[in-house]
């Protein structure tokens, strides 16, 4: 049975190779040495004299050489266990601090890295070790984030509804038309909320029910920007539409969705009485389609924050006007899910912003 601890195994592997070694050797000294060893002393046959000390000299010459080979076979192994226990320390010792490190992160210290000072592949399972302890860090915050934005999206709706509902209970508040919708609109941030997330989840999940077939993007974008054309003629804003076709391997309505999620975006953003463009284009890869206004913009580092959970650009929109901020992520989750990408673009505050959604054209794999 083979022991368990890397330091022995090592230990027992220097020692049989050593061992291998040593009875190669002494099998072919004590077979053929005797051999050559009287070629070399040179008897002739027939003399007595000769053949008597050519049986001495080899017997002497066969005890020295057991001798020496017993010698050998102490220094070899003695020099085996030495140099096995160098070794032995020095790949054991990195394994045993990656070892006591996974446990710690076992124990939800995520925080955990290890040294990546050693040579060859024990850097690169240190380099590894420490990619996949960022990778669970960052998953555990977000985590930790997401269920401190759900519950602080969660408490205003909730907190609305007690208040009103302890009025009615109180006789504060009459029980008529006006405060049944107040209660009705609240009721429906909540649902709309949690079916976001839930679809969040899915589409992060890989879990969403995806017909992906070759579809028409521009096609589609030509329809969504149909759907808000009232609410944008309302405010004077002129909707721009592409031409087409833009073949794509996609799900129509998801695409349909990630659309109207621009569009909806954007008309949030626009001025009154600008414009908001919608772009097709498509390469032999990819298909892309983009909304593009010309309201307040984005910095450099809300370009990536705009597609996490629960961001939103002005924090001093309210939620009944600014949604939750989940489209985007959702936006993205989508996208990647039907193998393509999705990211915004802006020269800066006040510049506006262009959202793109990029998906894989026919004959592509994703």
């Amino acid at each position: 049975m083979l022991p368990r601890s890397l330091r022995a195994r090592l230990l027992l592997a220097f020692i049989v190779v050593a061992a291998a070694a040593l009875g190669t050797v002494g099998i072919a000294v004590l077979l053929v040495g005797p051999g050559y060893f009287a070629d070399a002393m040179g008897h002739l046959p027939g003399d007595p004299m000769g053949e008597a000390m050519a049986a001495s000299t080899q017997a002497a010459f066969v005890d020295a050489m057991r001798r020496a080979l017993l010698a050998a076979t102490v220094i070899a192994v003695a020099t085996a266990a030495v140099v096995s226990l160098a070794v032995a320390a020095r790949i054991a010792r990195p394994v045993a601090r990656l070892a006591e490190a996974a446990r710690r992160i076992a124990a939800g210290q995520y925080a955990e890295r290890v040294g990546t000072d050693e040579p060859g592949e024990l850097a690169d399972l240190a380099a590894s070790f420490n990619e996949m302890a960022a990778s669970l860090e960052a998953t555990e915050r977000r985590r930790l984030q997401l269920v401190g934005d759900v519950a602080h999206e969660l408490r205003t709706p909730l907190t609305t509804l007690d208040g009103y509902l302890e009025g009615l209970e109180d006789g504060v508040f009459r029980p008529d038309a006006q405060t049944w919708h107040l209660l009705r609109a609240e009721t429906a941030r909540l649902s709309r909320m949690v079916n976001e997330l839930a679809e969040l989840w899915r589409a992060e999940a890989r879990q969403l029910p995806l017909r992906l077939e070759t579809v028409d993007a521009a096609q589609i974008a030509r329809e969504a920007a149909a759907r808000f054309e009232p609410q944008a003629a309302a405010r004077g804003i002129t909707l721009v539409t592409p031409g087409g076709p833009v073949l794509v391997v996609a799900d129509r309505d998801r695409v349909a969705q990630i659309v109207s999620n621009y569009l909806s975006n954007a008309l949030r953003h626009a001025a009154d009485g600008s414009s908001v463009e919608v772009a097709a284009v498509a390469t032999p890869t990819v298909g892309r389609v983009s909304v593009t206004d010309h309201g307040a913009g984005l910095a450099a580092d809300q370009l990536e924050a705009v597609f996490e959970r629960f961001y939103r650009v002005d924090a001093a929109r309210s939620r009944a006007e600014g949604g939750a901020g989940i489209g985007l992520a959702i936006v993205r989750a989508l996208a990647e899910a039907m193998g393509g990408q999705a990211w915004a673009e802006s020269r800066g505050p006040g510049t506006g912003a262009t959202f793109v959604v990029e998906l894989p054209a026919p004959g592509i794999r994703a």
